[in-house]
């Protein structure tokens, strides 16, 4: 599932890529058998591309990355939640019908 230049995190990896990264940073927390998830994923994928060098766009497979998806409280996904200078300052849950239009109006306001 590689859309575009989106980073596949872990929960190994989630500090450096996501926490102490000096660009602001989407998180999408989502599963392969999550059919709302993989719609989203090619939206995703087409903003990390108009976004590049502004966002940095990352996926965490809540199956493989667990700790991670506990510590933040998953609790339904596709959710996204947006980083920025190592905090977490906003989030979407769920796939709305104007997903890509929802997901930049969130995003704008934290973007340099």
């Amino acid at each position: 599932m590689a859309e575009g230049k989106t980073i596949d995190l872990t929960d190994e990896n989630f500090a450096s890529e996501v926490l102490n990264s000096q660009t602001p940073v989407l998180v999408d927390f989502w599963a392969q058998w999550c059919a709302p998830c993989l719609m989203a994923g090619p939206v995703l994928g087409k903003i990390a591309e108009e976004y590049e060098g502004k966002l940095k766009v990352c996926k965490l497979n809540v199956d493989e990355a667990r700790q991670t998806a506990i510590e933040y409280g998953i609790m339904s996904i596709p959710t996204l939640h947006i980083f920025k200078d190592g905090q977490m300052v906003d989030q979407i849950v769920g796939v709305t019908p104007s997903y890509e239009s929802d997901v930049k109006k969130k995003i704008e306001p934290y973007l340099e």
